[in-house]
């Protein structure tokens, strides 16, 4: 039997299959692989390369991405895209050296407003209200003795009370030491104080017997001539004075006043009658101290209005008199039946 195949089959250098060699089908074997490239030349290793970068487009879409195995990679920026990139807020510029830090010349900056330290006007605290008790009061209105008319002396001496001490806390004594203390800065009662008292006491002499017992405020008139003999009270509504006169002398003086027109002082020659040391009026329930009537109820008497008030007011008919130590003595000298002359 003849071998007619193995000349057409085989791999010899003779026959149809020796001039079809280069046709052959690739193995798998790298030998193989660098038989096929044109010219015979190497380029099975760039073959590859370039096969894997294509592949590998193909999964990621053809875009850069991130791949496995390429996380730590930080994409390409597009040139055309490019931002401004954002400060951190973690970003801070670092501190110079030692060797390059320079003493600045500037002044410190101001303290912002938030951070100014307070007004010191404001972060005072505020003072406690005072626990001293207040001065004692010596002498108020309606008081009534001889330290009295050492005060309304002393206060004539500086020019604060404008009449004859009477011994009488009225009206016109508290006027007077309102004005003494708003002058010298104290507090303004019309009360007099301790303290009111002791200030004045250090800005005034020791009042002499004129100052603290004057005639009168007024000049005395001249008696009437029924008024000469005898034990009299003579009494001038013109002078507005009340003299106490034995056998045409004066014993003693004293400022008074009369009833209002609707309820004059009668006028003429009358005689005490009765004498009522602590009386006070039924009809009009008004005290009379040291009453010495001499016509129906209308009688010689201490009138505390007439000390506080002057002359603003008038009697119901009476002779107010606004002394009380003086008519405190007239009132223990006259005796009923003497003379009362009221004229004008």
């Amino acid at each position: 039997m003849t071998d007619t195949n193995s000349g057409r089959d085989g791999r010899g250098a003779s026959g149809t299959g020796g001039t079809r060699a280069s046709e052959a089908i690739p193995g798998p074997g790298p030998g193989m692989a660098a038989e096929r490239c044109a010219g015979g030349r190497p380029r099975g290793r760039r073959v590859a390369a370039a096969s894997l970068v294509a592949l590998a487009a193909l999964a990621t879409g053809c875009e850069p991405g991130t791949a496995e195995g390429a996380q730590d990679v930080a994409p390409p920026v597009r040139a055309t895209q490019a931002a401004a990139p954002t400060p951190s807020p973690f970003l801070t510029a670092p501190a110079p050296t030692a060797e390059d830090a320079k003493p600045s010349t500037s002044p410190p900056p101001s303290p912002s407003a938030s951070t100014a330290a307070p007004d010191p006007t404001t972060a005072r605290p505020a003072p406690e209200p005072s626990t001293a008790p207040p001065p004692r009061v010596l002498m108020r209105t309606g008081s009534e003795s001889e330290r009295v008319r050492e005060l309304q002396a002393r206060l004539r001496q500086i020019g604060h009370f404008g009449r004859n001490p009477t011994g009488y806390y009225g009206s016109v004594t508290a006027d007077a030491v309102r004005s003494f203390q708003a002058k010298r800065r104290l507090p303004v009662t019309g009360s007099t104080d301790a303290v009111t008292w002791q200030r004045l006491l250090a800005m005034t002499r020791v009042p002499t017997a004129a100052e603290l017992d004057p005639p009168t405020e007024r000049p005395v008139a001249a008696p009437d001539e029924r008024c000469l003999k005898g034990r009299v009270l003579c009494i001038s509504k013109k002078s507005r004075t009340l003299a106490w006169m034995n056998d045409g002398k004066v014993v003693s003086a004293m400022d008074v006043r009369f009833g209002s027109e609707y309820t004059p002082t009668r006028e003429g020659v009358f005689e005490v009658f009765w004498k009522s040391r602590d009386h006070v009026s039924t009809l009009y329930d008004t005290p009379m101290p040291y009453a010495l009537f001499f016509s129906g109820g209308q009688a010689v008497h201490y009138s505390a209005d007439f000390a506080a008030n002057g002359y603003g007011g008038a009697s119901h008919g009476c002779v107010n008199v606004r002394d009380k130590k003086k008519v405190a003595a007239l009132f223990d000298q006259v005796k009923n039946g003497d003379k009362v002359v009221v004229s004008w």
